[in-house]
């Protein structure tokens, strides 16, 4: 959550931020923050005042009762009790005060970085990048056009190349549990698990730590990473032990570091981890939830870095070119965004996507979004570390993004590399598959 420093020394950058995002009311949202802590504020000094007060007059009751004058003392005594009693009412208030601070933060979002566009959504996104033809000048989505040499005569969607290659069962996945729960069978299964093996080493060669975390969650992990209380329709609660199912990966390895102070000189700290991941995607429809497009239960690596303010932007832009040379040893076509400030999730401050084309369905599929959140996880979370210099606490910054999100890889990598003779494997895949094609 955003810092009630930042709110109290920056508020119309707070504030012009938040409309930025589109968040409704944000002015009046910030001034209840700063009025509640008004109110803490004077609630406080007028504890301290009281307990200094309180301190003067045991000294003063001390004396008294050495010089034999038992009910002056007395008197001063019953003044302190009374004064206890004025003290506990102010202490409630403070606490009140705060939990009401804190209950009002957990509802405001991030603030977006400068650079971040204007927009409400997806449509006012800004390509930043593509390794398919060049868009024209006013640089939007719409503008972009596939190159024509990529084209494959009459292609098949992947939920039909599935079927005809046995790869994937849908069926049989509604059977066992329900809509947008595939089986993978045979060659498909054997893709599937190829890709996890090859992001993970990927991802090592690029010096991340694997984490094998639990993918079931506690509601302090939720509201740690922000998913709680912002997505929790989104995600399935297992209600009787109040844990949560993971819809990333995000949420268990960040929360590591949870209520932890870290060394200067470990950072940046960069996990990567594989695994389920499960999302309601409540009122999903539609094309956009056909074949994998669109899943409950999926597979994913996600990268984590833990970083100082002052290199967490290198760490992203790093992270970016890890991304982006993934899909290039994929030989997909692929294109960057950067997303405006209405298209951002709730707890980014900065957040490119990555999509890749799908042939078939002649439409661009998301398969990670790498995102900055500044200090605002690490706050949630009392992540901080110890400076070098000063060897003063101060908050980190988190970043993560998927490296990669399995479905729509896997929905394009079958769409885009149909053969008359079948599905061909791009060559970095091949020593993972153990074939070259699917047929």
């Amino acid at each position: 959550m955003l810092t009630l420093k930042l709110i109290s020394e920056q508020t119309e950058k707070v504030i012009c931020g938040l409309q930025k995002k589109n968040f409704g009311g944000a002015k009046e949202a910030i001034d209840q923050v700063l009025a509640i802590d008004k109110k803490r504020r004077a609630a406080q000094q007028k504890l301290d005042a009281n307990l200094s007060e309180a301190k003067k007059m045991a000294a003063q009751i001390g004396a008294l009762m050495k010089s034999g004058q038992r009910d002056e003392a007395n008197a001063i005594k019953e003044q302190v009790a009374q004064l206890k009693d004025v003290n506990k009412a102010l202490e409630d208030e403070m606490n009140q005060a705060q939990d009401d601070m804190n209950a009002l933060l957990c509802q405001i979002p991030n603030i977006p970085y400068d650079e971040v566009p204007e927009g409400r959504g997806a449509e006012d996104n800004r390509v930043v990048k593509s390794n398919l033809k060049e868009c024209t000048a006013d640089d939007t989505v719409g503008n972009w056009m596939v190159n024509p040499s990529l084209g494959i005569e009459n292609p098949l969607p992947h939920w039909d190349l599935a079927k005809k290659y046995n790869l994937i069962d849908f069926d049989l996945g509604v059977k066992i549990t329900g809509a947008g729960f595939p089986v993978y069978t045979g060659k498909g299964a054997q893709l599937q698990r190829a890709l996890i093996n090859f992001f993970l080493d990927e991802a090592r060669k690029s010096g991340y730590t694997e984490i094998m975390p639990p993918t079931v969650v506690n509601t302090a992990s939720g509201y740690g990473t922000g998913q709680l209380p912002d997505k929790e329709g989104q995600m399935y609660h297992c209600e009787v032990d109040d844990f949560y199912l993971i819809p990333t990966a995000e949420v268990p390895v960040t929360n590591i570091y949870r209520d932890v102070i870290l060394d200067e000189k470990d950072l940046p700290i960069k996990n990567c981890a594989y695994t389920q991941c499960f999302r309601r995607e409540a009122g999903s429809y539609g094309k956009d939830v056909r074949g994998l497009n669109r899943l409950h239960e999926f597979s994913k690596i996600e990268i984590v870095r833990i970083d100082t303010p002052e290199h967490s932007r290198e760490s992203h832009k790093e992270m970016l070119a890890h991304l982006e040379g993934l899909l290039k040893k994929l030989e997909l076509p692929y294109r960057i965004l950067l997303l405006c400030g209405g298209d951002q999730s709730f707890t980014s401050a900065i957040c490119y996507d990555f999509e890749v084309y799908s042939e078939a369905q002649g439409r661009w599929l998301e398969v990670s979004s790498v995102s900055n959140f500044d200090t605002y996880q690490a706050n949630r979370l009392k992540c901080r570390y110890r400076r070098a210099d000063t060897k003063k606490t101060e908050l980190c910054h988190t970043l993560n993004g998927s490296a990669l999100a399995l479905p729509r890889i896997v929905a394009a990598l079958l769409e885009n590399n149909q053969t008359a003779d079948g599905i061909r494997i791009p060559k970095a895949l091949v020593p993972y598959t153990g074939f070259d094609i699917i047929d």
